[in-house]
């Protein structure tokens, strides 16, 4: 079954990337608490909170902060989680599947290490409606998520030592 069969095109928006940064560091970027908060938010907006129970189930709550005290806090869980490989998660859920009573989308990842040796990610979200795809348009989907894309670079290629890593969010 291909991605498409699973969610109505329209209802998916998408980017596909090639970074700079090898495979292993850019997973540890999405999934370490610590790593992600360097890089998730376009600045200068930054992750204040981020906490992880890393598992099918688990928790992936954060808080993102904008920089005149603007706060938007996203609970939600990992679905799906293929080391190196793919991301689910989603703020349909609360922990352990609990329903929540409002929702906007389902995220997902997929990571390959390429030619070069950075990685290509596939970065998108599946809306369930045509009205949440074009919020998430209007709030900046392609520009937000590939300057978050370019942010992830840096931070992956600092946490693998090589030149170029980017400044977290606290240095700027």
């Amino acid at each position: 079954m291909t991605e498409e069969t699973k969610t109505p095109p329209e209802h998916t928006l998408k980017i596909d990337v090639q970074l700079d940064a090898p495979l292993d560091a850019v997973w540890r970027c999405w999934t370490e608490p610590d790593q992600l908060a360097k890089w998730y938010c376009p600045k200068p907006w930054h992750i204040a909170a981020a906490d992880f129970d890393f598992r099918p189930g688990g928790r992936m709550n954060l808080v993102m902060q904008g920089p005149n005290g603007e706060r938007i806090e996203t609970t939600g869980i990992w679905l799906a989680i293929e080391p190196k490989s793919e991301l689910v998660f989603t703020d349909y859920y609360h922990e352990g599947y609990i329903p929540q009573p409002t929702s906007f989308m389902t995220g997902f990842v997929r990571l390959s290490e390429n030619e070069s040796g950075g990685t290509r990610m596939i970065w998108g979200a599946r809306h369930t409606s045509e009205e949440d795809v074009q919020k998430h348009i209007e709030m900046g989907f392609e520009w937000g998520w590939g300057t978050a894309a370019r942010q992830l670079e840096g931070a992956a290629r600092q946490l693998a030592g090589l030149e170029g890593g980017a400044d977290s969010p606290e240095d700027d």
